[in-house]
């Protein structure tokens, strides 16, 4: 039987990124690995559980869909609570942190790929994912209001002119 590497994939806005997908497909191209998604709950209560959830059900595919043996679970708010409930020695020989660049990332700014290092003594590789780009959220326009040269008048005295439309 061949040695099978299992690798703890800690990632939330980032899950389904190229970049994440592109590094789990060179190191199981290297190896035989399974991994295991762990996404972070982005806010509390049920309402973040709920989104993580959906987060990682979308990651799953993708990952899926490139061929990669991967299961997925839900942790703590708080990312490092969330590796510490996942950690098993016996279970992972190393961790993938996958966040943001500097400056947009709330994970590096706690410096959590250094944290999980200490904390499960073990190799943790740092995969830097781009944003995805925000896609335009188009609203309505209204049509611009028609304004006759009287219109300053009617402000002072609290009438319509008879050519402005109802609002």
């Amino acid at each position: 039987m061949t040695w099978q590497f299992r690798i703890l994939v800690v990632a939330n806005v980032t899950a389904d990124s190229p970049e994440l997908i592109a590094a789990l497909t060179e190191g199981a191209g290297r190896a035989r690995c399974s991994f295991t998604l762990l996404v972070p709950a982005p806010a509390g209560g049920r309402a973040g559980r709920e989104a993580a959830e959906q987060r990682m059900e979308a990651a799953l595919a993708a990952m899926r869909a490139a061929r990669l043996d991967v299961e997925g679970r839900v942790g703590d708010q708080d990312a490092i609570a969330a590796v510490h409930d996942a950690w098993d020695p016996t279970q992972y020989d190393e961790v993938i942190v996958s966040t943001l660049p500097t400056g947009t990332s709330r994970w590096l700014q706690v410096d959590l790929p250094h944290r999980v290092e200490r904390l499960t003594s073990v190799r943790v590789t740092h995969v830097v994912s781009q944003p995805k780009p925000a896609t335009p959220h188009a609203e309505p326009t209204r049509a611009p209001e028609r304004q006759g040269v009287l219109a300053p008048l009617a402000a002072i005295t609290g009438k319509r002119p008879p050519h402005a439309p109802r609002v």
